[in-house]
């Protein structure tokens, strides 16, 4: 009931916030830099804010057609609770009247979680610049009904929701070259738009490290303060692309880059172990540069807990199977599986491609958390990666824990959703 009641009033009431938003915008005037895309938006945000610093304002957390709307009008959903409503509806009207930001560059992200949200938010935003460097099966339950009918796969419908930021940029649209997804949209881009196109063929060494992770192409090396997957070598071609475009400066080791929490954080764990925290949710495609990612990263003795990949819809068992696929290359010590789905299709799918892994499968985090504390011996590297509350698994394994702070989802409705998982 509550989800259908979302379905119906979602666009009326973003309506609402968007048409105050839109005063204070239009008083505002910014340039604005539109970053989207099915996954790695937020972390190219963090690495475009390392490069331009406080000339931009950024959205964070906010890339929804109501997240947005709330950043403009500097509005915060600090709890994340029913409560907040009634008071947001009221401060917007005032909020909108408030003194605009005196940055110059908005660096906005913005998300197509359901068909209807990149109408809803290109034409708004009009943005001078957009970046879109992926297309994955992320929220595909919201668009599996577009298929076969309207669209051949369900990419090809999630493809056209981000498509819309394209067609209403003005100057430079930014996408990844190599994602036939994404430039079958680019038909729909002005002709006196320039478009760039970013590739992965540069690349010629990838290192990553326990604190830094490192690119080399023929002519240049970049070092980042941080552990990153193999195709962010895409988001560095972005940042030099939009820094020469607004002619700035390009700092090859991304100084003041900050990860957000739960992708790719390093932490240290109790027993003298490492986690590798990237729990901020999944699709196939993140699972897979993190695994590769894993891959290679410099480590004995290697564990990884991997949980759901969430609202998939009727693609549900096969995304699973696939992930079954993604893991049986790996050299791990121990796999702990964590969700119901990923119990009931990965499992299996796992045990016959590597029957001598070892495996565990549980259907609640805290049945993974007691094993995690039980059989640690110590010295493990281990990944999270995945839904279920994986973050409250790494909160009890810190060993500092002011880290604590560090984590994802650390809202009031998640807090409460964890204690009662027992987390």
């Amino acid at each position: 009931m509550i989800k259908q009641f979302k379905k119906i009033f979602y666009f009326p009431v973003a309506y609402y916030f968007k048409f105050w938003a839109n005063i204070r915008l239009k008083r505002w005037q910014p340039k604005i830099v539109v970053v989207t895309g099915s996954s790695g938006k937020t972390t190219l945000l963090h690495l475009l804010e390392a490069q331009l610093g406080t000339r931009a304002r950024y959205s964070h957390k906010a890339n929804s057609a109501y997240g947005i709307a709330f950043d403009i009008l500097s509005l915060m959903r600090k709890k994340l609770t029913p409560s907040e409503w009634p008071g947001l509806i009221i401060k917007a009207p005032f909020s909108a009247l408030k003194k605009p930001p005196v940055e110059k560059i908005y660096v906005v992200e913005a998300d197509c979680d359901r068909p209807g949200e990149g109408r809803f938010l290109a034409p708004w935003l009009r943005p001078e610049i957009t970046i879109w460097l992926s297309v994955d099966r992320s929220h595909s339950q919201n668009f599996t009904s577009l298929v076969p009918g309207k669209f051949p796969r369900v990419e090809s419908a999630i493809a056209y929701e981000f498509g819309y930021f394209p067609a209403d940029t003005s100057q430079l649209v930014i996408v990844n070259g190599d994602n036939s997804f994404i430039t079958n949209e680019l038909k729909r881009v002005p002709t006196k738009t320039k478009i760039e196109k970013i590739t992965s063929v540069g690349l010629t060494s990838y290192h990553p490290t326990a604190t830094r992770t490192e690119f080399s192409s023929a002519r240049e090396k970049f070092s980042v303060p941080a552990l990153l997957p193999r195709d962010a070598y895409q988001t560095i071609q972005v940042a030099i692309t939009l820094t020469h475009y607004l002619q700035l400066k390009f700092n090859p080791d991304f100084t003041n880059f900050i990860p957000p929490p739960g992708r790719s954080s390093i932490f240290r764990g109790i027993k003298n172990t490492t986690l590798l925290d990237s729990s901020y949710n999944a699709t196939l495609a993140g699972m897979r540069v993190m695994l590769d990612l894993f891959k290679v990263y410099p480590a004995e003795k290697k564990w990884a807990v991997l949980g759901d990949i969430l609202e998939q819809g009727t693609l549900e068992r096969d995304e699973h199977e696939r992930l079954a696929e993604l893991i049986a290359p790996l050299k791990l010590e121990c796999l702990i599986l964590i969700g119901p789905r990923i119990s009931a299709y990965t499992y299996p799918k796992l045990k016959a491609l590597v029957p001598a892994l070892a495996v565990e499968k549980f259907i609640m985090p805290r049945e993974g958390l007691d094993y995690l504390e039980q059989k640690l011996k110590g010295n493990e590297t281990i990944l999270f990666k995945g839904a279920r509350f994986l973050e409250g698994i790494i909160e009890h394994l810190l060993l500092d824990k002011r880290d604590t702070e560090k984590l994802c989802r650390r809202e009031k409705i998640w807090q409460t959703r964890r204690r009662d998982w027992n987390l």
